[in-house]
């Protein structure tokens, strides 16, 4: 089984059976995310640790493109427990990867499974599915 073949497995398995897909009782911000391109749709729902400075917890609804959906799944998955400071410089490489820009190996570590999204950037009618719930993301913890 070839790297891409797994990166596509991945993928394909967030997309249809994320437990990430879910909707919080409390949450501290809820931001909607769309692609008037392809109509693709995100609520997502933060919960922030006590002192603010912690993502304790994600969820999203909504609907989508496997890309989207799994893209916002894994993106979960990678920022849960971070702190602010990290989620938004892993928001930061994540962005720089799908739209070509160089990065480090070492910043490609901090990716995770988001990593198996890095032939999106071949892709130009993927990249906003791909980018979609990562820019709601950002927009939310820049408020």
């Amino acid at each position: 089984m070839s790297e891409l073949d797994i990166y596509n497995e991945l993928i394909m398995d967030h997309a249809m059976n994320s437990s990430n897909k879910k909707e919080l009782k409390n949450f501290d911000h809820c931001e909607l995310g769309h692609n008037p391109n392809c109509g693709d749709e995100i609520k997502l729902e933060i919960k922030l640790s006590d002192d603010k400075k912690y993502i304790n917890d994600m969820a999203f609804s909504g609907h989508g493109c496997a890309i989207s959906q799994a893209s916002t799944s894994i993106m979960i998955d990678t920022l849960k427990g971070k702190s602010i400071e990290e989620a938004k410089k892993i928001i930061d490489v994540y962005i720089k990867m799908i739209r070509r820009e160089n990065i480090s190996q070492e910043d490609e570590k901090l990716l995770n499974e988001a990593i198996a999204f890095k032939n999106v950037s071949n892709m130009p009618a993927r990249v906003k599915c791909a980018l979609l719930a990562w820019h709601t993301l950002e927009d939310i913890l820049n408020k």
